[in-house]
């Protein structure tokens, strides 16, 4: 019987539901986007394409492992962690090789050589992909390998010489190169002039997201700078051996090593290593994003039902009054939001998926995810936001008709006309708690210093002012009231009208604050946290720079011989080369960087606050402040890390500085590092010089590729590729942004349509159309002021919190005009949605309204 009273109620006050059910299919196509991805990083697909035709391959291991072993109560728990590194992990070739030829049911071993290998075509690198995304990535091969994929030759023949080149047919297609014709390839040594003598085509269509270019094995060992190592091995098994017998077979002839074996879709994480490391960070930022938007749509949603339930107080007051028991009364309201959750949810799920395959596309445009890894979609994700929206909705329809529930019949009649002078103590304690949970946060945020520690603490802090701020509304609407009084009342009887409303109707005007202000404190702390972030970084390595100029390239980076060829010449001081990487202490990552040690001290200052650089040398090592913090390290200590490549090695502390956001958590020698690394060509080269730029351009002008540029040029280049990380951040959080807008321009539209009885009874007491609409818009101008102010106020507290504990200054960047470009957003959002609703609502003859039946 109830299911059936409540479906009623639903098709008879359609226009009731209409807010809660945007806002139910808002939450649902978040839930569904986030979902898509997160499963895309579990369980998308990457697959193969140099290794078609190899069904085994053996690689090294790309992890490295932590095992724990604890003792509690009598029983052993032992724990074994893994985390990926950030290069590719060699193997030895002959112990390795050996051991597989040696296992049974192998036919063949093909040893598979993969280094940086970039043409240098002017205007356009590679050309774009055969799929037409952004510019493929080109990699140089032996020819010894060709047969894994297979590539045959469709022209020429096979590279003997070391001036041999053989291009796949992708390339030459995009390029128009042939034969004869000759390219200059950077690879990690210096650039350097080939022939084409050759054009190979993979058996089975074309390479999709990568080039290749084959060269002879003994030139192919020389630029992978790797002498006795191989990237991988390919394993074809005999006639009649099953993959699958091949796989174990392989396995236990290389038992006790390193090696590991894959087959069938795993080959493709071993070929596209960058894919296998985005699964991490799409998990990430899947799971950040999906937290973040179910936090705030619980709040929305609770607070979009909490005013529908108040637009119905009269009708659930006369229920009680008729002897419905409180029990029913939450078995109405909660079908009710079965009934709309579940609509809501289906529409918004099937909505979700279009919208994650949207979201999917951008952040392979932006580099953030590569085009390797394939977007995965099933039914999980969209019958989990169907759960969580009906789980939600019911939720948040208990939750909002608390108080009409407990109280007696008679006072909720008297409710249905005067809203109660104040809001129940339940509320206000658990206001009270939230407020405090988010000092707490605040005070926590300010010591953490890492940037994967204090990001998900920072937007969970303003949605949990944000919900203090729902529950403590109406005692903040009432102060304001005070603080308007005057403004308000100088503008006449609009104005007198919306202060008498603010201060009689703060409840209601509670509702539409809170999405103002969550919209106001989340947008600006999107927009300003990473600008936080990177200005601090800027200014460090700006600070930290005691070089003239400043080596760059155009291509992949500036090759040894150009900083060889500048420390040779006359007038200059020192040539210091930086390449960067990621390593690991124990399972934690920490960025890294290599610089030449010779006459460091003139090139670079990273403000030094214990030991020295002066004695810097290949075993040595300098630490941020921050590091040494977290490791317990101090000048003389000896620190144990793995480098790049999966390497293992122990070097030790020289110095502890400051600047650890400008140039990274640990500085070695340059040597150590381009060793092992995938790229070992120099991201800039810092030079002390008297000489002119147009001298020094003339000193490198071999290489075509390497630019001098100022030091402030180079800073404006490398911020660049920091805007496109600002980007990514604001595109992950960009749809709840959209989301908390929709949810502002909801609840204002959904509280303004309700006074229709109001305004017509304004009417009949002698206001104007026009006067209506002045109150209309000094109450949207009112509760703009309320919203944004404290939604700036949440957002300058977190933000300074953050500055705090990153950056050690409590400055946070806040860009002017994007900061008055939020409230110009949400100043006509609310007053669209006023406006609208409003003149709407004015449409129908007072007389007619106020004797129509409620």
């Amino acid at each position: 019987m109830m299911l059936r009273y409540a479906l009623q109620t639903v098709r008879d006050r359609k226009g009731g539901f209409v807010g809660a059910f945007l806002a139910l299919i808002c939450a649902a196509a978040l839930v569904t986007a986030c979902g898509t991805l997160l499963e895309t990083g579990l369980r998308g697909t990457i697959k193969t394409e140099r290794y078609a035709a190899a069904p085994v391959i053996v690689s090294a291991d790309q992890n490295v492992h932590q095992t724990t072993v604890k003792h509690k109560k009598g029983k052993t728990k032992v724990k074994h962690k893994t985390k990926p590194i950030a290069e590719r992990a060699w193997l030895r070739a002959d112990d390795i090789e050996s051991r597989i030829k040696s296992a049974p049911g192998v036919a063949s071993v093909v040893p598979e050589l993969t280094f940086l290998a970039q043409p240098m075509i002017p205007k356009s690198g590679t050309g774009a992909g055969p799929d037409g995304r952004a510019e493929a990535p080109t990699y140089g091969h032996a020819w010894k390998s060709a047969a894994l994929t297979p590539f045959h030759l469709v022209e020429g023949r096979a590279p003997r010489s070391s001036h041999d080149l053989v291009i796949d047919r992708g390339l030459a297609d995009r390029t128009g190169l042939r034969p004869g014709d000759r390219l200059t390839i950077q690879s990690t040594q210096s650039p350097r002039d080939y022939r084409i003598i050759g054009v190979a085509a993979p058996q089975h269509g074309v390479l999709t997201h990568q080039s290749s270019l084959f060269f002879s094995s003994e030139e192919a060992e020389r630029l992978a700078a790797h002498p006795g190592k191989v990237t991988a091995f390919g394993v074809v098994p005999a006639k009649g051996t099953s993959v699958g017998d091949l796989k174990t077979a392989v396995e236990q002839a290389v038992e006790g090593t390193t090696a590991q074996v894959s087959a069938g879709d795993d080959r493709g994480p071993v070929e596209f290593l960058d894919a296998a490391g985005a699964r991490v960070k799409l998990v990430s930022m899947g799971g950040a994003m999906g937290g973040t938007s179910l936090l705030v749509a619980v709040l929305v949603v609770v607070g979009t039902f909490a005013l529908s339930i108040q637009q119905r107080h009269r009708e659930l007051a006369l229920l009680r009054a008729v002897a419905a028991t409180p029990k029913q009364i939450r078995r109405l309201l909660g079908r009710e939001a079965l009934i709309v959750g579940a609509v809501a949810g289906a529409v918004g799920a099937l909505a979700g998926l279009p919208l994650g395959g949207w979201l999917h596309e951008r952040f392979v445009a932006t580099g953030a995810v590569p085009a390797t890894l394939e977007r995965t979609v099933s039914a999980f994700p969209p019958l989990v936001a169907v759960g969580v929206t009906l789980l939600g909705a019911w939720a948040a329809a208990r939750i909002a008709g608390r108080r009409i529930v407990r109280i007696r019949p008679a006072q909720a009649l008297a409710e249905a006309r005067v809203e109660p002078a104040r809001p129940a103590w339940s509320r206000i304690v658990a206001g009270l708690v939230l407020f405090v949970g988010g000092v707490v946060l605040v005070a926590v945020l300010s010591v953490l210093r890492t940037e994967a520690a204090s990001t998900p603490v920072t937007f969970l802090t303003v949605v949990v002012f944000a919900c203090a701020i729902a529950l403590l509304g109406p005692f903040v609407v009432r102060a304001a009231a005070v603080l308007l009084r005057g403004p308000l009342r100088l503008t006449g009887p609009g104005g007198k009208l919306a202060h008498a409303n603010l201060r009689g109707n703060a409840a209601r005007m509670a509702a539409v604050v809170t999405p103002l202000a969550l919209l106001t404190g989340m947008a600006c702390t999107v927009l300003f946290v990473q600008p936080t972030l990177d200005d601090a970084a800027r200014a460090q390595a700006r600070d930290g720079i005691r070089a003239d100029w400043v080596l760059a390239a155009q291509g992949p980076g500036v090759p040894a011989q150009a900083a060889r060829k500048l420390r040779t010449t006359d007038g200059v001081e020192a040539a210091t080369e930086v390449v960067r990487t990621t390593v690991r202490v124990g399972l934690d990552k920490y960025p890294a960087q290599g610089v030449t040690p010779e006459n460091l001290a003139r090139t670079w200052d990273p403000d030094v606050t214990a030991g020295t650089i002066e004695d810097f040398g290949e075993g040595s090592v300098a630490v941020s402040e921050l590091a040494a913090d977290r490791l317990g390290l101090k000048p003389g200590s000896t620190l144990k890390f793995t480098l790049g490549d999966g390497t293992k090695t122990e070097l030790t502390v020289r110095a502890i500085y400051a600047r650890g956001l400008g140039f990274g958590d640990l500085t070695m020698a340059h040597d150590l590092v381009a060793r092992h690394v995938d790229n070992p060509l120099a991201t800039t080269v810092l030079v002390r010089s008297d000489r002119t730029q147009q001298q020094l351009a003339a000193a490198v002008d071999k290489f075509p590729a390497v630019r001098v540029l100022t030091p402030s040029a180079a800073d404006d280049l490398q911020a660049e590729s920091r805007r496109t990380n600002a980007e990514v951040n604001l595109l992950a959080m960009g749809l709840v942004l959209a989301f908390t807008a929709i949810a502002v321009v909801n609840t204002l539209a959904m509280s303004v349509s309700e006074r229709i009885r109001e305004f017509a009874m304004l009417r009949l007491a002698g206001a104007t159309r026009r006067q209506v609409l002045r109150m209309l818009r000094a109450e949207a101008l009112a509760v703009l002021f309320i919203g944004t102010g404290l939604g700036s106020g949440v957002a300058l507290a977190v933000l300074t919190a953050f500055s705090i504990g990153m950056t050690g200054s409590a400055a946070p960047t806040v860009v002017p005009l994007v900061y008055v470009s939020v409230l110009a957003v949400a100043g006509l959002l609310a007053l669209t949605a006023t406006a609208l609703p409003g003149r709407a609502a004015l449409r129908p003859l007072p007389v007619t309204v106020a004797t129509a039946k409620e």
